[in-house]
């Protein structure tokens, strides 16, 4: 395996350095994410309407572009910061937020269901001095009745 390093030694420089960048990068980025999702965001049974969706149809498509990129450029982060330092599964669950995609709040909502990730991204928010996040629980019907 350290052979692989040595001969591949300009990649692994660029690895390193990607990997520190991004690492204090969402240290920065994802709790000022995080403080600015409202606290009732995912306490909804369904995906409530976007005020700006009419509003200047012209920078419209430049931003929804944009968004989504950022939202890929989160995952693909969150997804190596899974096996380097950093915040991998809040990152991912960023670049989630950002994404536009069919069943994308459905996604959401059971990532933030996760008792971890609930922790972690409410123990940033109390910390900033925010509200805890609310989150809408499916009821499932029991098998045995």
């Amino acid at each position: 395996m350290f052979e692989w390093f040595y001969n591949n030694e300009t990649l692994s420089w660029w690895l390193l350095s990607i990997s520190v960048v991004s690492f204090f990068f969402t240290l920065v980025a994802v709790p000022i994410i995080l403080m600015r999702i409202p606290h009732d965001y995912f306490s909804y049974p369904s995906r409530h309407r976007i005020p700006w969706r009419n509003r200047n149809r012209f920078w419209r498509l430049p931003l929804l572009l944009a968004k989504n990129l950022s939202g890929v450029i989160f995952i693909i982060l969150g997804t190596i910061m899974l096996v380097l330092p950093g915040q991998g599964l809040l990152t991912i669950l960023i670049g989630l937020v950002l994404l536009d995609f069919p069943g994308k709040y459905r996604v959401e909502r059971w990532v933030v269901n996760q008792k971890a990730v609930l922790r972690s991204i409410n123990w940033i928010r109390l910390k900033a001095g925010k509200g805890e996040l609310t989150v809408f629980k499916e009821n499932k019907p029991d098998a045995g009745i």
